[in-house]
């Protein structure tokens, strides 16, 4: 819902439960009055008289310092100190700005962003457009708002309405201000093989910032932050989340001032960025999905995982059912041919798998990762008939043939490199840094993304392929194109993001029905921007049965189970070297989109039927994966043990798995488990106990937690009952 009052000049946004007010005040600048749970629209003169106690309307236009003003987009200089939003260089050097508004526009559905990934629905959109007092720069604020979500997607566009070029120094997609208070801000970060570890920290006065400057989104940090009210736990307590629909350069930043209100904004990382805007053109800011929660961090995450779910990810895949991969990479690496890889598909069908994934080292003279890269051609002395001999054995079997690829790197030894040097990101003259012994490919550079398209296209014209594996296995670190004026090459890192963006709309555009999954050495490009696109992503290249359960609990918080790959591997676990029971491997990896990571030839007897079980239990509760509701019950970086939940949207089925370790403190589980999210007035059985309860009683006296040793796992299939 949108309301415009137009005698105060206030716009009232109203989802699930929030609401978001702001009116233009007395000196003509678009200010925030509320943000937060439902409040009544009858107390709207109350909300402007507190307004107008932060920025009087007698004093604004003199001496008034606009500090404590809750502006909607923050501009540079002019009495207000913190950090602005947005800052614009003119051609004589000049950056201070003072938007005011001019006119606003309320639009039914969503805007189309060109080249961006963005909400594909929603139920309404409010533009409000602001001009500078001091140059004829405008920016058009993007409200996009959802009836039955707390979700709110804010962006900015900025344009240049005057005849002289100006250059954008920062260009932020969001300005969001909350109300005095001790807040804290939770993080994900991490590195490769431990994405999405959990970090929470008091916001103090003073600037506290999340960025990447690795050119992608990164496993260092993850483009979300949770903005938590003193108080806020998993069940309880307001916070705020904010997350960019975006995977190149970020930055999130939250500025505590000295009244203790907090500004919180975010976008495209302003550090060493600068965007050229001729007269007339436009620049337009990445989506950020704010959310609002006052039942704590577990709804938080459902509202954003409900979001993806039906506004983000392609409506084709978003909720139908998941390729049951079997892939090969950790039975074989580098080293197969046709007669390794037939018995693997055959033992893939016998476990119940539905898609064989080929990866890495099925193309050029690709034997190691030093040498074949960038050369999308069936390298057929490894692969004797190429891959129809096994897209043949795939079918006879009932599987489903996928493909790897790394469609933006290159080796040095590779045909491509050998033809095109200047392709690769790299300055003359300079050594470029390597990563796995390969190069990027500028993808700032039109004719590139054009050669990867084509020769990724051919492969897949040629033959029957279901799904594509796309990996992209380091970060960037040059940071420059030749194609590009030297006077321009700070818009290199976000025109590099657009490159990859616009070979992904083409390529999942031109093969609809071909199901892409997202990777980057496991979690470097776990975003939503990545999820527009690619429905599924490769959560970690770890997949050891205890890292695990903290590598999904950390990517739960902002994303959907559904949206993550979790596969069973063997042990010794080829990241960490523990081992760990093949049933725990199977409880962790049915929480998200499931497969198998192992050599499925050689397999004992009983193994086999371990993993048969797991596929049929994974069947049996991919609805839930799909489209359920997530509680987590035990935190895994808090206890030894952990637990989560999931919880069909009709209250009638739920699905518990968990798993102890005794790394915790001594005795730091709880005897019993307090089930969340069922209906209280609803009897259930929960199916290995044999218990059968109201969702109430298991809600307030729990379920006692299984007696099980050192990495031990369980799981209950719960179905509402007529007893």
């Amino acid at each position: 819902m949108i309301r415009y009052y137009e005698r105060q000049k206030t716009f009232w946004l109203r989802g699930k439960s929030y609401d978001y007010v702001m009116y233009v005040n007395g000196a003509g600048f678009l200010q925030n009055l509320h943000y937060g749970g439902r409040i009544d629209e009858n107390d709207l003169g109350e909300l402007i008289r507190r307004g107008d106690l932060l920025c009087p309307p007698q004093n604004v236009n003199g001496e008034l310092a606009l500090d404590a003003m809750p502006g909607e987009y923050g501009f540079f200089g002019r009495g207000d100190f913190r950090e602005p939003t947005a800052v614009i260089e003119r051609h004589d050097g000049a950056s201070m700005s003072r938007f005011r508004y001019v006119s606003h526009e309320i639009r039914n559905g969503a805007p189309r962003l060109k080249g961006l990934p963005h909400a594909r629905s929603a139920d309404a959109t409010l533009a409000v457009t602001l001009r500078d007092d001091f140059s004829p720069s405008e920016i058009t604020l993007y409200y996009v708002v959802f009836d039955g979500s707390d979700a709110l997607v804010r962006y900015a566009e900025l344009k240049n309405a005057g005849s002289e070029p100006v250059r954008l120094k920062r260009a932020f997609s969001f300005c969001n201000e909350l109300p005095s208070g001790d807040y804290k801000m939770l993080r994900l970060f991490g590195a490769w093989a431990t994405e999405c570890r959990v970090e929470t920290t008091q916001i103090g006065r003073g600037v506290t910032r999340l960025q990447s400057l690795r050119g992608v989104s990164s496993y260092g940090l993850n483009p979300f932050a949770a903005i938590m009210r003193d108080g806020c736990t998993e069940t309880q307590g307001e916070c705020y989340g904010a997350q960019l629909v975006y995977s190149g350069n970020w930055a999130i930043t939250a500025e505590k001032s000295f009244s203790g209100s907090v500004r919180v904004q975010g976008g495209v990382n302003d550090f060493g960025f600068s965007w050229e805007l001729g007269a007339g053109e436009t620049f337009v800011a990445p989506q950020a999905v704010l959310c609002y929660s006052g039942e704590g961090l577990g709804q938080l995450s459902r509202e954003y995982a409900d979001f993806i779910r039906e506004r983000i990810m392609r409506p084709e895949f978003a909720c139908s059912h998941r390729p049951l991969v079997a892939n090969n990479w950790e039975a074989t690496f580098f080293d197969f041919n046709a007669e390794k890889l037939l018995p693997i598909i055959d033992g893939a069908a016998e476990l119940g798998a539905d898609t064989f994934v080929l990866d890495d080292g099925w193309f050029g003279e690709r034997n190691f990762d030093n040498a074949g890269l960038g050369d999308w051609v069936v390298n057929t002395e490894k692969l004797e008939g190429g891959l129809k001999t096994l897209i043949e054995r795939c079918k006879k079997r009932g599987l489903k043939f996928g493909l790897w690829f790394e469609p933006e790197m290159v080796n040095e030894d590779s045909e491509l490199f050998r033809a095109h040097p200047e392709w690769v990101i790299a300055k003359a003259g300079v050594e470029p840094v390597r990563g796995r012994n390969q190069l990027v490919l500028d993808l700032t550079r039109p004719e590139v993304v054009d050669y990867i398209f084509n020769s990724v296209s051919k492969i897949l014209s040629e033959n029957d392929i279901a799904y594509v594996k796309w990996d992209f296995n380091r970060d960037l670190t040059e940071f420059y194109s030749a194609s590009i004026p030297a006077n321009r090459q700070g818009e290199f890192a976000h025109r590099f993001i657009l490159g990859s963006y616009n070979l992904m709309e083409r390529l999942t555009s031109a093969f609809p029905e071909v199901f892409f999954e997202g990777c980057a050495g496991g979690g470097r490009r776990f975003d939503a921007g990545v999820l527009y696109y690619f429905p599924q992503i490769w959560t970690s290249d770890n997949t050891d049965g205890f890292e695990r359960t903290r590598i999904q609990w950390g990517t739960s918080l902002c994303y959907p189970v559904s949206a993550m790959s979790c596969h069973v591997a063997a042990c010794p676990n080829h990241q960490t070297g523990r081992t760990t029971p093949l049933n725990t491997r199977c409880v962790v990896a049915s929480l998200g989109a499931t497969g198998c990571e192992l050599d499925c030839s050689k397999l004992t007897d009983g193994e086999k039927a371990e993993i048969k079980s797991h596929i049929k239990n994974y069947k049996q509760i991919e609805e839930l994966v799909l489209r359920g509701d997530l509680y987590r019950l035990s935190n895994p970086f808090e206890t030894n043990m952990f637990c989560e939940m999931l919880v069909s949207k009709d209250k009638t089925k739920a699905y518990v798995a968990g798993e102890v370790f005794l790394g915790g403190p001594f005795g730091g589980y709880a005897n019993v488990l307090r089930l969340r999210g069922l209906s209280e007035r609803k009897t259930y059985k929960i199916e290995e106990l044999g218990i059968i309860a109201s969702g109430r009683t298991l809600a307030v006296l729990g379920v006692p937690v299984p007696q099980l040793g050192d990495f031990g796992a369980w799981a209950w299939h719960i179905t509402e009952s007529e007893e």
